[in-house]
């Protein structure tokens, strides 16, 4: 534990531990690995490529950082031998095709990644025989999403209408299944756990068919971004905030097995909804725009389907360990837009200055009294 006066995050619970992330050089991912780093933790990572030019992965120099396999997460008997050679006591499993556009292109590819991926990770955690908590990560659109205005909660029904959607539905019925038949009655040294989150935004995400990313691209090539649903709201969240859910699960999982076969949901507060075009414009403002007209412009191009209004019900992680987000509107957008301008205009070294934003997300988690920092 600190030392007096000196805060706790996480009850100092990944110091020195070993913690294997999957898919760790994907934006969620760079950040999970960066802040487990400054947690003190024996980081580890599998992943099967760098999925973008430019990647947080490559920017912030995390392969010599950490230790990196590169391996595909559907290759069973790869997957076997690193985590055997790893003796992981943590895993977070974030490896998966996170594109709902390129769902539609590769669905045989997302199915396989998502689904088996999945299975694979269950797999060699099933013949593990040393204490282990793993946090297997689904996304919100594991929903059968209705598009009612009531937050989802993690009694209600998975399922989808888009691949995408449906990947991510089945990931969770595979863990739910695993978690039934075999670590419900295995000798407890094994824990498992499913968390659920939606849109996150933040510094270092370069994926295709992003509002964020896309509008970054743009911008630091002084062009305007095109957008083809201002009005679209979604519930906006900074990375940092279902990442500190994440952490928090896993660290209540390893103390407390009552947890075991559990699924959480962590989302942002319901007033975070906020239209494409609101953020746009409050973004601009960052990047010293003195006009939004000159920032975006509204096409009709609708590509393809995605589900609508989508909002998550997060009581159940707040009644369990008092978890709640940190990060109100106005510092989610300076978060997000100021890390671009760092890396595109002033083109600063990135892992400092990303390593100083988690500090600065503990330091207002701890002002606000936040349960993870106690």
């Amino acid at each position: 534990m600190g030392k007096m006066g000196e805060k706790v995050i996480f009850g100092d619970i990944y110091r020195n531990k070993k913690v294997l992330v999957t898919g760790n050089t994907g934006f969620k991912g760079s950040w999970l690995c960066t802040w487990l780093i400054a947690l003190g933790a024996e980081v580890y990572g599998i992943s099967n490529e760098i999925p973008t030019q430019p990647s947080m992965f490559s920017e912030l120099e995390l392969g010599e950082k950490m230790n990196h396999f590169f391996a595909d997460i559907r290759d069973l008997d790869s997957l076997t031998k690193i985590i055997n050679q790893i003796e992981p006591h943590f895993v977070f499993h974030l490896a998966a095709q996170p594109i709902v556009s390129l769902s539609y292109q590769e669905p045989i590819d997302t199915i396989t990644t998502n689904v088996m991926g999945t299975a694979n990770i269950l797999e060699v955690l099933r013949n593990y025989y040393k204490p282990c908590s793993a946090i297997i990560i689904t996304s919100d659109k594991c929903y059968d999403n209705v598009e009612w205005i009531y937050g989802y909660k993690e009694t209600d029904a998975v399922g989808g209408k888009d691949i995408y959607s449906g990947s991510k539905g089945a990931a969770e019925l595979i863990f739910k299944s695993y978690y039934h038949s075999f670590f419900k009655k295995s000798d407890g040294l094994v824990q498992v756990a499913s968390a659920r989150a939606g849109n996150v935004i933040g510094g270092g995400d370069w994926a295709l068919d992003r509002i964020i990313p896309d509008c970054m691209r743009s911008w630091s090539d002084k062009k305007v971004v095109e957008i083809r649903s201002p009005k679209a709201t979604r519930p906006w969240q900074h990375v940092l905030e279902p990442l500190s859910g994440y952490l928090q699960l896993g660290e209540k999982l390893y103390k407390d097995h009552s947890l075991n076969g559990e699924s959480f949901n962590f989302g942002p507060k319901p007033e975070y909804n906020h239209t494409v075009q609101e953020i746009l414009e409050d973004m601009s403002t960052r990047w010293h725009f003195q006009d939004s007209k000159d920032a975006y412009k509204v096409t009709g191009d609708i590509k393809f389907y995605e589900a609508g209004l989508l909002k998550l019900n997060c009581d159940k992680a707040l009644f369990h360990f008092q978890w709640k987000p940190t990060l109100d509107y106005k510092t989610l957008i300076e978060f997000t837009s100021d890390w671009y301008y760092e890396f595109y205009v002033e083109k600063n070294k990135m892992f400092s200055y990303t390593k100083s934003q988690i500090e600065k997300y503990e330091n207002l988690a701890t002002l606000a009294n936040i349960s993870w920092t106690k």
